[in-house]
């Protein structure tokens, strides 16, 4: 790969360990709402992103036999970046890596938000996916992409759980308006 591929791929996954470090809250009470998400999240990712680089290396698959899913891939992985880095700034002080809610804490329903009740999940499964493209291997992606989408599902359902026992029929209505992930679609 060029360098251009490893600068893109290096600030992606230092942006995620910054966002990890950063906006990691200190409160216990996370624990009884988080059922160990973010651990099992991070595990599925580095394992799913370990096999499927070994996949890459070791398998022909290619999505296209020229560069064009390569860097396509690598404009989704910054797409997705922006798109996460919009949701965070849009939440301000509620976002949070780890489940928490603060006292004062609202819910959020404008910019991103308007549409999708998760735009950073989206953003972020968008540079998954841009990645495993980026690869350009069919394999590749489906070992990158699908477990990390699964275990997003398991951690959206988890917080939604959160969120409906913190704002009752306000959430429920916010969630009849917008979907979760893709705009009109899901």
């Amino acid at each position: 790969m060029t360098l251009l591929f490893k600068i893109v791929w290096a600030c992606w996954f230092t942006s995620e360990i910054l966002l990890n470090r950063i906006y990691k809250t200190k409160d216990n009470q996370e624990k009884d709402w988080d059922k160990n998400s973010l651990l099992i999240i991070w595990i599925t990712i580095s394992v799913s992103i370990a096999l499927g680089v070994f996949a890459t290396n070791k398998t022909e698959a290619p999505i296209t036999k020229t560069s064009l899913s390569n860097y396509t891939g690598l404009v989704l992985i910054i797409l997705g970046i922006v798109i996460r880095l919009i949701a965070i700034r849009t939440l301000g002080k509620f976002f949070t890596v780890n489940l928490n809610l603060a006292e004062d804490h609202l819910l959020i329903k404008n910019g991103l938000y308007k549409f999708i009740r998760h735009p950073s999940y989206t953003g972020s499964l968008m540079s998954f996916f841009g990645f495993g493209l980026s690869l350009n291997n069919w394999l590749s992606l489906v070992i990158i992409f699908i477990p990390v989408l699964f275990v997003f599902i398991y951690r959206i359902n988890i917080e939604e759980k959160l969120m409906t026992e913190q704002f009752g029929k306000e959430y429920d209505e916010y969630k009849k308006q917008t979907k979760r992930l893709i705009p009109c679609v899901y």
